[in-house]
Formats: structure tokens, sequence, C-alpha cells
């Protein structure tokens, strides 16, 4: 049994190179707010000649003189600041000796007195870069130094006190996304409360109808000379975690005692409705064909005899709105949906199963491989390729 593929929804690595040099500058600058109590924030680097200050920051230290210093109880505290030193690189990639260079380039007067360097770029800094870039600072006495590469930018921005610059600078909200989910799914949940309604009033009967379609309830003949309607009448309708499921053919069927291979009269639709319940596609003047079929399996050995039904899947986001008044051609619920193009029946998806006709005991699969002539031969017709789909996924009860 082949195993299902699945796929997940991700974000793409944010653009920073689209992001002309001031701009970037910006961003840091504006990521820095929170990330200490700043006296002052200077946008150095805007006006060129900046000595190696994208940014210059004072941040502001109180010590209490009570624990640091001797003084009078309540005497207030002492204040400094610390300064920190910015550089912002829009480069993509920067190896350990460039990023020496970088800091070799800081004169001498403005590190005497710097206490913490950050430098930010867009690049992934190797462990190579990060321990020369603590080497050096360690050995010019800087307290506090920090690389901000592609990692660490994405990591802040995407904190949700920060969604105001995801949005500000690359047009992406995580906000808005989880809203429009919350959206999604309060549509959903309103939609399935809505279907369950409708079902229970109407006994499982309704009408699904292509959301596109404008002819309903007149048919229309196509280019071949069939008619064409995009609506369909089903029963036993109900709900499940795939979607809105319904019964879309039944047949007479055979389980061979060894619990492997099947049978099915698949020439006759069982689950064919009477016209009072489906005006358009109601059954007609097939009785003698259904009890010809009928008469031959009730011949079937005992513990034999089974019922082959197929069941159509329509997704719960397919579904984009419920009538459960009717109107007076049927009374049954509208279920207006998306259809997939192409299909003459509105399931997205298809699945067939066996039972029992006693109701009990562990039918097989209906594998294409497995199915033998025990009906005569023309109450058989091959099946769809739905048949041998619908296999690749264990179903209910199975």
């Amino acid at each position: 049994m082949p195993s299902e593929q699945r796929f997940t929804r991700t974000i793409n690595p944010l653009q920073f190179d689209a992001l002309e040099p001031k701009r970037f500058e910006d961003l840091v600058r504006q990521l820095l707010y929170d990330f200490r109590q700043w006296r002052q924030l200077e946008p150095t680097g805007r006006m060129g000649s900046d000595d190696g200050f994208d940014a210059r920051g004072w941040e502001a230290i109180s010590i209490d003189i009570d624990e640091e210093y001797p003084g009078e109880e309540g005497e207030t505290p002492l204040s400094t600041d610390r300064i920190w030193l910015v550089q912002c690189k829009r480069e993509k990639a920067i190896g350990p000796t460039k990023l020496i260079e970088y800091l070799e380039n800081i004169s001498k007067e403005e590190l005497a007195g710097l206490y913490g360097i950050i430098i930010a770029a867009p690049a992934d800094f190797s462990k190579k870069s990060r321990d020369a870039f603590r080497l050096w600072c360690s050995e010019h006495s800087i307290s506090e130094c920090y690389l901000w590469g592609k990692a660490e930018l994405e990591d802040s921005l995407f904190q949700p006190k920060n969604d105001h610059l995801l949005f500000a600078y690359f047009g992406l909200s995580l906000t808005i996304r989880r809203r429009s989910l919350q959206t999604q799914l309060r549509a959903q949940t309103t939609i399935k409360r809505k279907l369950k309604r409708a079902i229970e009033k109407n006994r499982g009967f309704i009408i699904i109808r292509d959301v596109d379609d404008n002819f309903y309830p007149y048919l229309v003949e196509d280019a071949t000379g069939d008619q064409d309607f995009r609506w369909w009448v089903f029963e036993r309708a109900k709900l499940t975690h795939r979607g809105l499921e319904f019964e879309c053919r039944k047949h007479f069927a055979y389980i061979d005692t060894d619990e492997t291979h099947w049978d099915a009269a698949n020439v006759f639709d069982d689950s064919s409705l009477s016209l009072s319940e489906d005006p358009w596609r109601g059954r007609k003047g097939d009785r003698d064909q259904r009890d010809e079929i009928l008469q031959f399996w009730n011949s079937l050995p005992e513990g034999t005899k089974s019922w082959l039904i197929f069941h159509g899947i329509i997704p719960f986001e397919q579904i984009i709105e419920v009538d459960d008044v009717g109107d007076e051609m049927t009374g049954h619920p509208h279920i207006y949906a998306k259809t997939p193009a192409g299909k003459t029946h509105p399931a997205w998806e298809v699945y067939s199963q066996l039972s029992y006709s006693h109701g009990w005991g562990n039918p097989p699969d209906p594998f294409a491989d497995t199915r033998v002539a025990k009906f005569p031969a023309e109450l058989r017709i091959p099946f769809p390729a739905e048949l041998e789909e619908s296999s690749d996924e264990p179903q209910p009860g199975t």
C-alpha cells in the first residue's frame, strides 16, 4: 500500500538583500530599541563619514550607591552610560578575515570608551567567524559583543512583538496569517454545524449543487445531445473527519468464504432514488433488472451475500454554503460546493467498501485483482478507475 504523501506550508527565507543599505540599517536600529534601555540611539550611518558606526547607542545604567558606594540613605542613585557600536553590513557572506578587518577599522579613540559591539548582516556566520569575533573583543576589553546573522535577524522578526516590523519591511504578517486561519476555521465550523442541522432535518437526503452552475433546475443538452446538469441528489449523507460523505453507488455483491475474493452485479445501481426523491436521475422502469439480480443474489450461499458501496467525499473547505430550506422541486437541503472539473459526480474523493448483508464479519478490501466472476456476465461490467484508487487508503471499519 503506497504511503500518503503529505505537504506542509512554510515561509520562504526573508529577502534582506532586497532592502537598500540604509533601509537595512533602519531595520536593525528598530530591532535594537527593545534590546536594552537606551538613553539615546543615533542613526549615524545615514549621513556617511560614520567612523565605523552605523548606529551608536548610550545604554542608561543606574548604580545604587547603597550597594556600590557609601553614602547618605535616600541619596539619588548615580547614573552612567555604556557606549555601544552597531555596524550593519548588507553582505551575504562574511568570513573571519573580513570580520576582523571591519573590527580593526574602529579607531583607537572610539575603541577606548566602547562597552559593546553589535555587527548585523544577512549572512550565516560560521563557528570560526564567531570564535574570532569573540576573541578579538576579549583582547580589546569589549564587555559584550553580538553577531546578528541572518538566523538571529529572522528569529527576532518572527517574534510577535516585532510583527509590525516584519510587515513594514517585508509585507508579511504572522498575526494577519493567524487571523486569516481563524477566519477560515470559523467558516468551516459554521458550515459543519449547518450541514449537521440540514442532514438531521431531512433524514440524510441532500442535493449538491455546483456553485458555478446557473441552469438549475432546467436540463441542458451538451454538444453530443446528452443532458448535462451539475446538481446531484444523494442519501445517507453524514459528516466525517474528511468532510461531507454520501453514498454514490450501491451494488449487490458476493464475498467468497475465503474472505478474499468477491464479485458485484454492478450493472445496476441500487442507490438510485425514486423519481419523487430525485426528479432528474430518479429510477425509471428498471424494476425487472433489479428483480433478476435480487433473485440470483438470494440464491447465493448463506454468509456470502454482501453489498459493494461507493462513498463520495466533499472536503468541508470546498463547501460554500448550506441552504436547509430547499425548494418546490424536492425540499432537500441544497449544498453549494465547488466540484471537480471534468467529472460527472461532485465527489473530490471516492472510496469503495464491501459489507456483509447480515451486518457483521470482516469483509475484504475490493481490490480489482481479487474480483471473480460469480454473477452472470450480463450483470457484470468493468469498474471505473476509482475502484483501484480507493483501495490505497484504509477505510472506516477495516
